[in-house]
């Protein structure tokens, strides 16, 4: 009888096995997704700050975000705003989303301005292991000598890519714009760490829409006071009157914080958070092939060597 009664059980704990194996098949397939949405969001809103400014382009862009989400909230749950949101989702999302979208998106699109897309999204490869080297300081989790080597990894290859970048003339000195745009990117990787562990907390088992929907809403009120406070809001009705820079921004908005976004937390939803944030950092690998062949950029060896370097480090860290 109990031969019986286990027997009947290796299906089922089979079947359990493999539901497992696809969920995260496909949360490995959405984290890779999130790469490709964050190169082109990257590329989209260099060119829409370098019309319309840095704080309109943020504002802007969770405004569109925040209603193509609402729709896509109202379609897939039939419900446009996330008001069944649980207490914990409502803090930490929040928190997530002033610390991930406000602080954080404001140094990145000055990086954007200041050194280009390319080398900022560079610095962002820094967000898997800052992430955990915060879990280590706060959470007390463990940080072995495979995570230092694939932190060191990170580094070798920005600090490569950055000296690649200079020319021979330059090598000597760097410009006090660089230094600030190199500065900022780094500020944007540390925002979008601690962004990752106050949305892992606050995630859980809520819909990843409606998730993104409270931390875009809470961007929407922090770009707004900025805005207000340092333009009085001139910046915002000189925008709109820009048709071509909102039209730039509403396309960064579908592949950034709407598509990106939301992709991001089906992720980590469903697989390991490092297999997660290693997979989202191929992107400063994934934005050069369009940076030669769509831009034209010159990109030298040791900035693409750099940036292999970079993201094998991530890949190392999580290994």
């Amino acid at each position: 009888m109990t031969e019986l009664s286990n027997s009947g059980a290796l299906p089922t704990v089979a079947a359990d096995v493999y539901s497992r194996c696809i969920m995260q098949r496909i949360g490995e397939l959405a984290a890779f997704g999130t790469a490709i949405c964050w190169t082109v969001s990257s590329m989209i809103f260099e060119k829409a700050t370098m019309r319309i400014g840095v704080l309109a382009v943020n504002f802007f862009k969770v405004v569109f975000a925040f209603c193509l989400l609402a729709l896509a909230g109202a379609v897939a749950r039939g419900m446009p705003l996330p008001l069944d949101a649980p207490r914990d989702a409502w803090v930490f999302l929040s928190l997530s989303g002033l610390v991930g979208f406000v602080i954080a998106d404001i140094f990145l699109l000055n990086a954007y301005k200041m050194i280009g897309s390319r080398i900022t999204m560079l610095f962002l490869a820094l967000s898997p292991p800052l992430t955990a080297a915060l879990g280590y300081l706060f959470l007390g989790e463990r940080m072995g000598p495979r995570s230092l080597a694939g932190m060191a990894l990170v580094v070798v290859g920005i600090a490569a890519a950055v000296f690649g970048r200079r020319d021979s003339r330059s090598a000597a000195r760097m410009s006090r714009e660089d230094k600030r745009g190199y500065l900022f990117a780094f500020l944007s990787s540390v925002g979008q760490s601690v962004g990752m562990i106050f949305t892992k907390r606050g995630i859980g088992a809520y819909d990843p829409i409606s998730g993104t929907q409270i931390r875009v809403a809470v961007g929407i009120i922090g770009f707004g006071i900025m805005s207000l406070l340092v333009e009085r809001g001139r910046n915002l009705s000189t925008a709109v009157k820009d048709s071509s820079g909102m039209r730039i921004t509403f396309v960064g908005a579908i592949f950034g914080p709407f598509l990106g976004v939301a992709l991001s937390l089906f992720a980590v939803q469903r697989t390991n958070a490092g297999v997660v944030s290693t997979l989202m950092a191929l992107t400063p690998v994934l934005i050069i092939p369009p940076a030669i062949l769509i831009f034209k950029q010159r990109v030298k060896p040791l900035e693409i060597a750099g940036a292999v370097v970079a993201v094998a480090g991530s890949a190392v860290f999580f290994m």
